[in-house]
């Protein structure tokens, strides 16, 4: 499998990467960066992680003045692809897709043979994040008759490409977590390829999870409140530790609170203060990682005024109390350090 990206007005290719498609547990995983910076005009950024059978890509640029970007794989692949930047223009021969990206959207793509072309305006910070499979790796992470993914494998099959849905989708906290995840980890070789296949399965969970059910909910609601409530998704995502009222969040999405609960609890699964209560909740169990944050810290920093709220809805959330996670991690930490000292 060869994967090529380029700029149309360069000779040089940003990408060029080329790997067998056989997955195998013991291929040796190899990393690359790349960087260009041509005065102030441009700047690329490429991080690359690579095995037989997958690539990894995390891309950012940031251009002066509009440039036109051609991204091909010359073999059939699964792309898992998740993007975090508004404005780009896309084509992709034999897939129809929306014409402009979305910021903090993902999608699962099956191609034949993959072209796109993407018209990227100037001053616009761009950041594609995908994971590119080969058949015989994305076979070994998901069963093909997996009835939940059968119409998406029976495409492969017939080598028909397609996406696993046809639009784009929100990014959920878990899909931004494990992003971070894989972005920030630290480990080195072996134990590091271990982690990102364990990472991957876990991202493609979590894109399943919002994909598949989809549209059966998306049916009962119109096109035009969907994206509203996306829209309604996305603040929520963005800032749930000053979350807007339900009343705020109708006016800024222009959609009436009837239809918001509704819809939002028929998209989503949870309603809007659940949404938000999980998200608090998720934040907290991060912050009580760092050894220094106190319960009263912590809830201050969740959005909660009243310590006692804020525990509550721990307990209830996780089924312990905050100030016991925190002594239990606090243990757990003192127990891994002391095992790094003594090795």
């Amino acid at each position: 499998m060869k994967i090529k990206s380029k700029i149309l007005a360069h000779k040089n290719a940003i990408i060029q990467i080329e790997i067998g498609g056989t997955h195998y547990p013991k291929n040796h995983l190899t990393e690359e960066n790349v960087y260009i910076k041509d005065n102030d005009s441009e700047e690329i950024k490429s991080h690359h992680l690579i095995t037989e059978g997958m690539v990894l890509l995390d891309t950012q640029m940031l251009f002066s003045t509009p440039q036109t970007i051609i991204f091909e794989i010359d073999e059939e692949a699964v792309v898992m692809n998740f993007i975090c930047c508004n404005n780009v223009e896309t084509h992709i021969d034999q897939l129809e897709t929306e014409k402009y990206s979305r910021k903090n959207t993902h999608n699962i793509f099956y191609a034949t043979k993959y072209k796109a072309t993407f018209k990227i305006p100037a001053f616009e910070q761009t950041n594609y994040f995908s994971i590119i499979l080969s058949k015989d790796f994305y076979y070994n992470i998901i069963n093909e008759d997996w009835e939940l993914h059968e119409k998406f494998s029976k495409n492969i099959l017939l080598k028909k490409s397609s996406y696993l849905t046809s639009k784009y989708i929100a990014f959920t906290p878990a899909i931004q977590w494990v992003i971070h995840e894989i972005k920030n980890c630290n480990r080195q070789g072996a134990l590091k390829k271990m982690y990102l296949e364990t990472k991957i399965k876990e991202l493609l969970i979590h894109q399943l999870e919002t994909i598949i059910t989809l549209p059966i909910q998306k049916d009962q609601i119109d096109e035009d409140d969907y994206n509203k409530l996306l829209e309604a998704k996305q603040i929520l995502d963005k800032d749930y530790v000053h979350a807007p009222t339900l009343a705020e969040l109708s006016r800024l999405i222009s959609l009436n609170e009837f239809k918001l609960k509704k819809g939002f609890k028929a998209c989503f699964g949870t309603t809007v203060k659940s949404y938000i209560i999980k998200l608090r909740m998720e934040h907290a169990k991060e912050l009580f990682q760092n050894k220094a944050s106190t319960v009263s810290d912590v809830a201050y920093k969740c959005g909660y005024k009243d310590v006692s709220h804020f525990s509550a809805a721990f307990k209830t959330f996780y089924g312990f109390s905050p100030q016991k996670f925190k002594i239990n991690w606090d243990f757990i930490h003192l127990w891994i350090t002391g095992i790094l000292l003594l090795s």
